[in-house]
């Protein structure tokens, strides 16, 4: 039989391929979320060339989620040594250089370290919500809205707790920030990561100087330095944030292989990373993230001043006004029953597991077989506490009524109507106050199984839902395209260099509400509401059974 004549693009665009990854001209992004920590390079036009990642969890250290800082560095160091392996495996090319990287990570919560770099307390994750005292005091201070999880909360919190290690506090940063300052030596920070520490002037574009003055002069005495003092510079989109130091190439790669002298991005929040992942920058535009969290992002036309709790008055990367609904639990309870089922499938024999990509495919398929509005099952997907639904600590619970129909489809229907329950009700604020929006643009690995999650997110939200081809690639290559981006300068704006060079070409799916669903889902939010608070008083009834090693 005559062999197929390899497509001269291909050959063409792997020949490309390989001489920029010869010259060191492919840009890196790299990304610390809450389960995986992922790595992705990508070529001088954006196209993807190799990824690598590696797994982690949190765990409750002393009462807060937490992650420990050498797991921080094994994980990056692995993602990023599978990473070089893709490389090497696929175009023959030891990796030794990039022209520029970013790093990314979860938002917000607590890293202190005092004057010789040391942290003085575990790290204090975005999933805290230990903070409710002074994120009261400082929204009712500042007349806005400041979340639990903010890092001004944890920072104020320890204060009023008076908490031995605030007088020998000398800098406050968050996850990104703080890897970003051991890669290239630079304490800075990407305005979209920023204003999840303290508020932003957007006329500025740096922190909100009467709330800096309002806070000194509410903590005088019991801290050795003013805020400014202690927290990151920030930084916009396409601004230069240093140079990959020697020192900072041996943490990434330990072999010695990379050579440091890589341009730096602003370290970036995961929510900024997605919305450039879904080119939803520009205003009236919006993206849903779902990972272990679940939150949305609407693009505002100008700054919006909304005091309600629900919301959170954050920025675009490029410092451009956002509303964010921010819901500390998504997606993490639905894949630890999909796992759960696996293992029944694999214990029966009836199941051989290739990749747990056909198994979630499988299962998650079948929730468009089930009942609209669940057929009576209804889930909480609560393992912390929950903000917006006034839910203080968080225990998974099903439950159904006794006539419910409990089938599969069912099953998995009311867990992924669960995970988009409290997104729900936050949007719902958000109308309530005025925010419009065309669209919503999603990403996350939930959306891989074509039509599943996309329809019912449609139905949760009422309102079109698109995906781009990179919807299940996620936070990384949004950083490795600001990566690409910060070598370009800020000539361009970021919306039209997202615009013109990256998504120029792509074809987006975008699905509309189906009337059915949207009642379903509608059926299922009110049972779902009504049970909040016997929802809510799982945790008092049921305790961790290990507060110090419990990992989600």
């Amino acid at each position: 039989m005559k062999a197929e004549k390899p497509d001269p693009r291909s050959i063409t665009w792997t020949k490309r391929t390989v001489r920029e990854l010869e010259s060191g001209e492919c840009s890196l992004g790299i990304e610390l979320g809450s389960t995986n920590i992922k790595s992705t390079l990508v070529s001088t036009d954006g196209t993807p060339i190799a990824s690598g990642s590696s797994s982690w969890e949190n765990t409750l250290v002393d009462g807060h989620w937490s992650y420990a800082l050498d797991d921080v560095w094994s994980g990056i160091q692995e993602s990023f040594r599978n990473l070089v392996q893709t490389v090497s495996t696929d175009f023959g090319v030891r990796l030794t250089s990039v022209a520029s990287l970013g790093i990314s990570a979860m938002m917000h919560g607590y890293l202190a370290f005092d004057r010789e770099g040391e942290l003085l307390v575990p790290f204090r994750t975005w999933r805290d919500t230990t903070t409710g005292s002074a994120a009261e005091k400082l929204t009712q201070l500042f007349r806005v809205n400041i979340p639990l999880r903010w890092s001004i909360s944890h920072y104020y919190q320890a204060i009023l707790d008076h908490e031995e290690h605030v007088p020998r506090v000398d800098f406050l940063t968050t996850l990104a920030g703080y890897v970003h300052w051991k890669l290239t030596g630079q304490k800075v920070l990407g305005i979209g990561d920023a204003v999840g520490m303290f508020p932003i002037d957007s006329s500025t574009n740096t922190y909100a100087s009467e709330m800096v003055t309002a806070f000194d002069e509410l903590v005088a005495g019991a801290t050795q330095k003013k805020l400014l003092d202690v927290l990151p510079q920030v930084l916009v989109a396409g601004e230069e944030a240093g140079k990959l130091t020697a020192e900072g190439a041996k943490l990434l790669d330990p072999t010695g292989g990379l050579k440091a002298g890589a341009l730096a991005c602003p370290p970036e929040g995961d929510a900024g990373t997605g919305m450039v992942a879904t080119n939803s920058v520009r205003p009236r535009s919006g993206n849903v993230s779902v990972g272990t969290s679940i939150f949305a992002m609407l693009v505002l036309d100008e700054p919006k001043k909304i005091m309600n709790s629900a919301i959170d008055p954050v920025a675009t990367p490029s410092g451009d006004p956002v509303a964010m609904v921010h819901c500390n639990n998504g997606a993490q309870e639905v894949s630890t029953w999909i796992e759960l089922f696996a293992e029944v499938a694999v214990a029966f024999g009836k199941f051989k597991i290739n990749s747990m990509d056909e198994v979630y495919a499988a299962i998650l398929a079948e929730a468009l077989h089930g009942d609209k509005s669940c057929g009576g099952v209804v889930a909480y997907n609560y393992l912390s506490g929950e903000p917006i639904a006034q839910v203080n600590d968080g225990r998974p619970v099903i439950t159904r009524s006794s006539d419910a129909s409990m089938s599969l489809a069912n099953f998995i229907r009311a867990e992924l109507f669960s995970c988009f329950s409290t997104l729900a009700i936050g949007m719902d604020t958000l109308r309530e106050e005025g925010v419009d929006f065309d669209a919503l643009y999603a990403h996350g690995g939930l959306f891989k199984t074509e039509g599943v999650a996309q329809r019912l997110l449609a139905a949760a939200l009422n309102t079109p839902v698109g995906l781009a081809p990179s919807a299940a690639t996620g936070g990384s290559w949004g950083m490795a395209i600001l990566a690409l981006y910060a070598r370009r300068g800020t000539g361009t704006s970021l919306a039209d260099f997202l615009a013109e060079e990256i998504f120029g070409d792509t074809e987006e799916r975008v699905i509309e509400p189906v009337a059915a669903d949207v009642e379903g889902f509608r059926v299922f939010l009110e049972r779902f509401t009504n049970g909040l608070q016997w929802a809510s008083g799982a945790a008092q009834a049921i305790p961790n059974v290990n507060s110090t090693n419990r990992t989600e």
